[in-house]
């Protein structure tokens, strides 16, 4: 192994699996990952519309690699994408795993390991395997978006593009499973903005007028999808830096776009988890909050120990 233990080296790993509806199924893919030592489930969620579950781990890259093999082989007998219909675009059982430096880890680890790991699931698994965002060695493969193009449906004949031959694994999709995109990428907020409406052409004009693809924010992919069961439609959003495109920007903007059709903002959600920053940058700006630091929060004063005067 390229790796060996260290102290305090911390990777996130957010592994998306085309399953929401089952609870069964979810329930058993998440015991999968408790039952991996040395990593932690922080947090899963499990969408029905987009029939798709995200689960959140964190740990050092060995045991990490483990859980995510350990996931692959729990899911492949359960998932068959054959039967798999949902909002959300898919190419794959386990269909993406990115995994994020947080803390004593670099990018060029969490590349290593992304490579390592797409490697060991083409061998094991017989899937054909993609690399994207900085593990990606072809530009071409750089953004999800373009790999998961034409979804599970249309992957077989995307493959038999010579440009389109995966990264590792056989040359045509595995049966059931399709294939799986694995990579290694900055933290991103996975943030839906849900509308009064069941107007679908709606959503997906505010999604094009705000992603970066079609001109908009530079930092932000968007698209426009039926919730079926609740009657209304959803901007579903990657942020894939919040510094530099705050979350409270984006939802003005939709708000904005909204009102231009008539239609309110009904609500908005996170996915996952969430970096603290980017709700402190969200409660400063709707709060109009003067002279705000991080050191008046509670919870960073109780970590980082710091004492006032008695």
């Amino acid at each position: 192994m390229w790796y060996k233990q260290r102290p305090m080296a911390l990777i996130e790993c957010v592994p998306n699996v085309s399953e929401g509806r089952r609870t069964a199924v979810v329930d058993t893919l998440v015991q999968v990952i408790r039952d991996t030592p040395g990593v932690r489930l922080l947090d899963y969620s499990s969408d029905a519309s987009h029939n798709r579950s995200v689960l959140t781990l964190i740990g050092d890259a060995a045991p990490l690699e483990r859980a995510v093999l350990a996931l692959f082989e729990a899911a492949l007998p359960l998932v068959d994408l054959r039967a798999h219909s949902g909002e959300h675009p898919r190419i794959g059982a386990v269909d993406v795993v990115p995994f994020v430096p947080i803390e004593g880890v670099t990018m060029a680890e969490c590349v290593a390991l992304a490579k390592q790991t797409a490697a060991e699931v083409a061998r094991r698994f017989d899937i054909p395997v993609y690399l994207y965002e900085d593990a990606a060695d072809n530009p071409a493969r750089k953004n999800l978006e373009d790999i998961r193009r034409g979804e599970f449906e249309g992957l077989a004949a995307k493959m038999s593009a010579p440009e389109w031959t995966p990264d590792f694994g056989p040359p045509t999709p595995h049966p059931s499973a399709g294939a799986s995109v694995i990579g290694a990428r900055m933290p991103l907020i996975a943030y839906n903005i849900n509308l009064a409406t069941d107007r679908l052409e709606v959503a997906k004009t505010i999604a094009a007028a705000i992603r970066y693809s079609s001109g908009g924010f530079r930092y932000v992919k968007a698209m426009g999808v039926r919730l079926a069961d609740r009657g209304i439609v959803q901007v579903s959003i990657n942020l894939t830096n919040h510094e530099k495109t705050p979350m409270f920007r984006v939802f003005e903007a939709v708000k904005h776009e909204a009102a231009r059709y008539g239609v309110d903002v009904l609500e908005s959600e996170i996915v996952g988890l969430v970096p603290a920053a980017a709700l402190v940058g969200t409660a400063e700006h709707f709060l109009r909050l003067a002279s705000f630091t991080r050191e008046q929060i509670l919870e960073h004063k109780l970590r980082t120990g710091d004492r006032a005067g008695s």
